[in-house]
């Protein structure tokens, strides 16, 4: 039967099992994810009701609006587990950081330890309006550093859409690349997918992550996927790839 007239699966349908989600916004009150606990409950409850094994979150800092550290997301990450545990949410988590690239995070790594993913795996972002003018200096120097950058929804730079070679450049620079789940059901638009699906189908991506903030979020994995049922396999073996971030 030919592809398109076959029926596409449920996104939910791919997390089933062994996924990992290294990209989240569970822990309450921190930044723009879950405001409450009663939030991070019912999200964490539908993690665990889709089957996801295993998440780590990971709260914003960024110095000029969520001016998080790495020791209080710790903490909250601590007092978050055991208020969870009490409602029966059995699902392990670890919390990370997603640092937005900036001068002040250029300094920032150079003298004190990040939150990194797993050893010294990092994520990082960037503003959605332009890329940092010192963007391949500071790519540059966290490897110096001794990390590994994790670029979060590179399909999601709206800046990078019509000229694509940006996209080879960043992975040239040692940036490995995460896919936001929600963008091959259209969450964030039908241009978007189609950046996430081209950035499939050339291989560029590393790992995905939910970057779940609400349930409107935990609400889009019970649609369809729109991408192309030839990249589907793609698909499955970069959430396969979160598998190395297991604890």
């Amino acid at each position: 039967m030919l592809s398109f007239l076959k029926s596409k699966p449920y996104l939910k349908d791919f997390l089933a099992g062994n996924y990992v989600d290294i990209h989240s916004h569970l822990l309450p009150g921190i930044d723009d994810g879950a405001k409450t606990i009663a939030e991070t409950n019912k999200l964490a409850s539908s993690f665990q009701e889709m089957g996801v094994l295993q998440f780590i979150t990971t709260p914003h800092i960024s110095h000029y609006i969520y001016n998080n550290s790495p020791e209080d997301i710790i903490a909250k990450h601590k007092e978050t587990t055991l208020l969870i545990d009490h409602e029966n949410i059995k699902i392990p988590f670890r919390a990370a950081a997603e640092y937005f690239m900036d001068d002040w995070f250029e300094n920032h790594f150079q003298n004190e330890k990040l939150l990194t993913l797993k050893d010294n795996y990092v994520l990082v972002e960037m503003s959605y309006m332009n890329a940092p003018v010192q963007l391949y200096k500071i790519l540059f120097d966290i490897q110096v550093a001794g990390y590994i950058p994790v670029l979060a929804h590179p399909e999601r730079y709206l800046f990078y859409h019509k000229n694509f070679n940006e996209y080879h450049k960043l992975k040239k620079a040692g940036c490995l690349f995460q896919l936001n789940l929600l963008a091959v059901v259209g969450y964030y638009g039908n241009e978007i997918t189609k950046v996430a699906e081209e950035l499939l189908k050339k291989g560029m991506y590393d790992f995905v992550g939910s970057d779940v903030h609400h349930n409107n979020h935990i609400a889009s994995f019970n649609q369809k996927i729109k991408i192309d049922s030839n990249n589907v396999a793609t698909l499955k073996e970069v959430i396969a790839n979160n598998q190395f971030f297991k604890f």
